[in-house]
């Protein structure tokens, strides 16, 4: 005799093992695909915020271009009184934005002090407020507001207009 020993299939002692590289790939690859959603996600996530944050810098210089143009309406312009005037800039040609812009004051000037020759001044407050944003049809969209990538900037300042004609 040789010294072999022989043992027949499935007698005891000899265990196969099969199906367990098999097991062990498909785990391997749903972690991968995991790992690749949450990249995605992740990638998608940083895209709509860098695009919000592109937006938000439109809707702001937009806004800073209302307040602007109210101060020259309510000024020099038509708005010389400037007592409850709106109007809507449509912008969406150059930044994508539309801007209200809405001029409130006295209608009539009050004498505050006086010149160094003892005439009163005359003196009248506007408030200019510009509200910008990408939305459809006016400025606050409050349908557009819930949605995706809406953004809205508002700015109000106050000028006085001192020695006006009453």
């Amino acid at each position: 005799m040789s010294g072999h020993v022989f043992l027949a299939p499935g007698a005891a002692g000899l265990h196969r093992q099969s199906g367990f590289g098999v097991i062990m790939i498909v785990v391997i690859l749903v972690m991968l695909a995991s790992l690749a959603a949450s990249m995605v996600r992740m990638s998608w996530g940083t895209a709509i915020t860098s695009a919000n944050d592109i937006q938000a810098a439109r809707a702001r210089q937009a806004a800073k271009a209302g307040v602007e143009w109210g101060l020259y309406m309510s000024l020099r312009g038509a708005w010389a009184n400037c007592t409850s005037s709106t109007q809507t800039l449509d912008l969406r040609s150059t930044s994508g934005m539309l801007v209200t812009v809405t001029c409130s004051g006295n209608a009539t000037p009050y004498v505050e002090g006086g010149d160094s020759g003892g005439a009163p001044r005359q003196v009248r407050i506007y408030a200019i407020e510009a509200v910008a944003c990408n939305g459809a049809t006016a400025c606050p969209d409050d349908d557009a507001a819930t949605g995706l990538g809406y953004v809205e900037r508002r700015i109000r300042t106050s000028v006085i207009d001192v020695d006006v004609q009453p």
